[in-house]
Parts: C-alpha cells; sequence; structure tokens
C-alpha cells in the first residue's frame, strides 16, 4: 500500500518520503494529511486518508504528534474499520488489507490528491466539531463513513458526480470477485406511543451496528434534532422486568450506578428475541420509543440502515410531552384557534402528517 504524505504530515512524522517512482494501482493508493479540528489548539490532531481511486475517506481523531510513531498500524486499522463500518463484508474487507501489502511512505505529487485531502478533512472537521464539541477524550478511526456518503465530483464540468463508498464499493467487488454484502441484520419495529395514534417505524438495521450509531438512525426516522440526551433500557419480555440500563457519557454514571456505558456496545450485545428495549430521548419531553426484535437475517445482501415503514408523524422538538403535543396538535388541527398563527410560526416545517417522501422505503442517511 502507498500512503502519499503532504508536506505537513512528513514534517511532523520527522521523515523525508521518496520520490514515487512506480506506479502503483489507484485502489492500493491513499494520500494522508494531519490536520487540525480546533482553531484554539496548538497543534494538529486528526489524520485523514483519501483513497486515490475512489475518494473514500479514512480520517481517525485524535492522533497527537507522539503518536505518529504509529502510524502504520493506526491507517491500516483505520482503513480496516472505516470498510467495515461501511458494512462491507468482513471477507473482502480482509483480502483487499492482504492485498494491499506493506505501507510505503512516498511524497504527495499530485494537487488533485492534495485538493481531495483538504476537502475531506474540512468535512470530517465539521463533524467532529458537531459530534464531540471540545471534548478531549475522544478516538474514533470511522469518522470518513460521513465524508464518505457525502457526493463528490460535481463542482467541474469534467467530473461525473459519485458517492466514494459506492465507488469503493464497486471496484472491491471487482478485485475480489466477491460480493460486497453479507452481514448479519435485525428487522426492527420502533414504536412511539403518543396517546392519541402510534407513530411506527419499520427498519432494518446491522446487528452490529453500535448503539451511538443507532442513536442516530432514530434520530433520522423519528426527525429529532439531537438536541437532548437519551439513553435505552432492555427489559425482559416476559415479565417486563428491568434488565439494564445504557447510558451514553460518563457523567450519566453519576446519577445511575448500576447504569452501563455505552462504549462500543452493539444492538445484539443488547437485544434479542428474549427482550425489548426502550430507547428515551429528551429527559423532560420523556420520548419512550420501544424497539422490538422482528426479524433476524442472517446473511443479509443489501446496503442498510433501511426504512420499511413510516406510519404516524413525530412530534416537533420540545413541545412539552405526550400532554404537551396533543395540545399543540389540537391548536393545529384548528386555524380559528387565537395560538394559531403563533403556533405555526414556532412549528416551522412541521406537519400533521408525513409527507409521501417520508414515508417511502428507502436508506436512512444519519
Amino acid at each position: 500500500m502507498q500512503i502519499a504524505l503532504t508536506k505537513k504530515l512528513s514534517t511532523a512524522m520527522g521523515i523525508k518520503p521518496a520520490i514515487i517512482k512506480a506506479e502503483v494501482n489507484p485502489l492500493f493508493t491513499w494520500t494522508a494529511n494531519w490536520t487540525k479540528v480546533w482553531d484554539n489548539r496548538r497543534t494538529e490532531d486528526m489524520l485523514v486518508l483519501v483513497n486515490n481511486a475512489t475518494r473514500f475517506t479514512v480520517a481517525v481523531y485524535q492522533v497527537k504528534r507522539k503518536e505518529l510513531k504509529n502510524i502504520s498500524e493506526i491507517i491500516n486499522t483505520a482503513i480496516s474499520n472505516t470498510l467495515l463500518a461501511m458494512n462491507f463484508s468482513e471477507e473482502v474487507v480482509a483480502e483487499y488489507m492482504e492485498m494491499s501489502d506493506d505501507i510505503e511512505f512516498v511524497q504527495n505529487n499530485s494537487r488533485q490528491a492534495a485538493s481531495w485531502v483538504t476537502k475531506a478533512g474540512l468535512e470530517c472537521s465539521h463533524y467532529v466539531g458537531r459530534e464531540y464539541d471540545g471534548s478531549e477524550k475522544v478516538f474514533n478511526d470511522t469518522i470518513g463513513c460521513f465524508s464518505n456518503r457525502l457526493i463528490v465530483g460535481c463542482s467541474g464540468k469534467s467530473e461525473k458526480s459519485f458517492y466514494p463508498y459506492k465507488l469503493m464499493r464497486e471496484e472491491l467487488e471487482k478485485i475480489t470477485g466477491k460480493e460486497i454484502y453479507k452481514y448479519k441484520a435485525f428487522e426492527l419495529e420502533v414504536t412511539l406511543d403518543l396517546d392519541i395514534y402510534k407513530a411506527i417505524r419499520k427498519i432494518i438495521v446491522p446487528a452490529n451496528i453500535k448503539l451511538d450509531s443507532f442513536h442516530k438512525v432514530l434520530q433520522s426516522v423519528f426527525n429529532w434534532r439531537n438536541y437532548h440526551l437519551y439513553d435505552f433500557t432492555v427489559f425482559d419480555k416476559d415479565t417486563n422486568e428491568l434488565i439494564k440500563r445504557i447510558v451514553p457519557f460518563e457523567d450519566d454514571l453519576e446519577y445511575d450506578n448500576n447504569a452501563i456505558l455505552m462504549g462500543n456496545h452493539t444492538l445484539k450485545d443488547i437485544l434479542s428475541e428474549k427482550n425489548y428495549i426502550i430507547y428515551t430521548y429528551d429527559m423532560g419531553d420523556n420520548w419512550e420509543h420501544e424497539i422490538k426484535l422482528i426479524n433476524v437475517i442472517e446473511d443479509y445482501d443489501k446496503e442498510s440502515p433501511y426504512l420499511l415503514v413510516a406510519d404516524g408523524q413525530s412530534p416537533p422538538e420540545d413541545v412539552g410531552g405526550v400532554t404537551g403535543f396533543i395540545e399543540f396538535r389540537d391548536i393545529m388541527m384548528n386555524s380559528k384557534s387565537p395560538e394559531y398563527e403563533e403556533m405555526k410560526v414556532w412549528a416551522g416545517y412541521w406537519n400533521l402528517e408525513l409527507n409521501d417522501w417520508q414515508k417511502r422505503p428507502g436508506l436512512i442517511w444519519w
């Protein structure tokens, strides 16, 4: 595998990389940069790589200067983990990594590749800023997943627009001759009981989806905006007895000594046919979503997360829980109400019913 280093990164590593002498298949060449996420910090903290054939992005946050001595291991692990995080087959990913051979560092001599890795760095920096808000104790080597779902190549007249993850998928299928998707998936029914009706979403997700990612999927299908705290509580299906509570942040443990920190736990770690989950979002409004496992698909061969069914509009943020939502909805259904115009402005683009495009089955972007 050939890694073309920007001058900034090679200087930080303290090496003078060789000039490119032999042409390597672009699928096995990456351009790498070291960039700064936070303007108020003195040094760079994120490693970014872009594949020269597909513009597939791999980003690792945080990577400090002292950790660059292990950069080969960091790069190999991050590429593998990011491919797996896109639900690519373990067999295909392992074969690609084996075909890549040992890492060779070379000088970057492509302005185009330099612009690609700079753009990817900006996209990933925005993501980190939004997700972590300056938190010090963070390590994530799959941040590139976000960037890989963004369309590229639509600015130049000669370029064709595409999604990097789709092009990487096609190239890996060609070079390995194997199907890219083959993983265990869960078909779920998620119900938000609003007393006057139920908002229901039926979805397919990877069984090994991390709980923090699953949270984002639920946010997307119920049109929440991730403004508030959340947790997952697991109950026995037969007795309704509480089994465990999973929380996302260490601070949450101060209020519940028996809670479990989310960490890298996945959905398959906590959900089975013998239990169900309550996903609670916004501890003030207390939106409780009941999650039931409908079907286990052992060898799912398509892309996911995927929306199968969307029935029933979800409430707007900060409406005041179920009681507040019912009052709000009554006003929105009566244009003659003295509060109607004020509530209409407050609600923004919220509608009483789901739009057709919100009901349409399709991939869930989160």
